[in-house]
């Protein structure tokens, strides 16, 4: 019996050794910023002659630079036939940017468009940021700060910004001028449902924290053009539905200025991927024809 306890008294001992060390790594900040912060891959596709309106694309947690490979040519060459330019840029997980999806600088990807704005085939009076899923929460985080996007289009969106996609995940996902922005933590109640892999129920256990979804929320009422988000009804990576529901109720709350627009597409995370035909009306309708606030010069000053 003396046994049997002192090897229950052992095992406990050991479970919260372990749990302490577990919590003392998950809290350990890193030190310095990651390497190649501020870096980016980028690749710039133009048709057509004359100036044309550029749209900067972003992938999402896959890492790269999907844009500029040989999946979304066909989509991207119907945007230069449109009559677009576009950007592809690569923010984390190529050699020339950080490895990871950590601490991204808002400013570097700026930097990275206002530089492909100059090129002599683009109208860099109208950049569109489009972005899906990590990349529409780096989009919509873009837009709300420089009024140098015109438009967005965010796919499967999150309305806040939300942890690195770091082992810890105890940073921000993004950073502005090497300060990292207020972002949504992990709870210890979320563990559960990250190591099933079950990353909605993660995501969902995060958003109870209303105090740091309300300090961490993109300002897209900021934006300073038309908006189209959409989202998946069955999203199995995070609410993207209800997220977008709520950043309309948003920018409607403060009497947002431009058009916007939420498509809930029925299906799974990736089904909107599969409606780039609403993306090319909402571009026809809200961004080349009259009226549609393309006109602001680039390279303003972020808010």
């Amino acid at each position: 019996m003396k046994i049997l306890k002192w090897v229950l008294l052992t095992a406990i001992g050991a479970l919260v050794l372990m749990a302490g060390a577990g919590y003392l790594y998950l809290n350990k900040k890193p030190d310095g910023l990651p390497e190649r912060h501020g870096q980016v891959s980028s690749a710039l596709f133009a048709g057509g002659q004359g100036k044309q309106p550029l749209i900067v694309g972003l992938g999402g947690s896959e890492g790269g630079n999907p844009w500029a490979g040989q999946y979304w040519k066909p989509q991207r060459d119907k945007f230069l036939a449109q009559g677009y330019a576009f950007l592809a840029i690569g923010y984390f997980g190529t050699a020339e940017s950080p490895a990871q999806l950590d601490r991204i600088a808002l400013e570097g990807v700026h930097r990275a468009v206002l530089a492909a704005a100059q090129d002599g085939r683009v109208d860099g009076r109208c950049i569109v940021i489009m972005g899906g899923s990590k990349g529409a929460e780096l989009a919509l985080a873009l837009a709300s700060r420089y009024d140098a996007y015109r438009a967005v289009v965010a796919l499967v969106p999150g309305s806040a910004v939300f942890p690195a996609l770091t082992a810890q995940m105890n940073t921000s996902s993004f950073s502005h001028e090497g300060t990292e922005l207020a972002f949504v933590p992990v709870p210890w109640s979320a563990s559960g449902a990250l190591i099933k892999g079950d990353l909605r129920g993660a995501f969902e256990k995060m958003m109870e924290n209303t105090q740091a979804m309300r300090d961490a929320a993109i300002k897209v009422e900021n934006i300073a053009g038309p908006v189209l988000f959409m989202s998946a009804s069955k999203d199995e990576f995070w609410p993207s539905m209800e997220m977008s529901a709520a950043m309309m109720q948003r920018m409607n709350a403060g009497n947002f200025a431009h058009h916007s627009q939420h498509e809930a597409i029925e299906g799974a995370h990736a089904e909107p991927l599969k409606h780039f035909d609403l993306v090319e009306k909402f571009l026809a309708d809200h961004v080349k024809g009259a009226g549609t606030g393309c006109r602001n010069p680039a390279g303003v000053e972020a808010k």
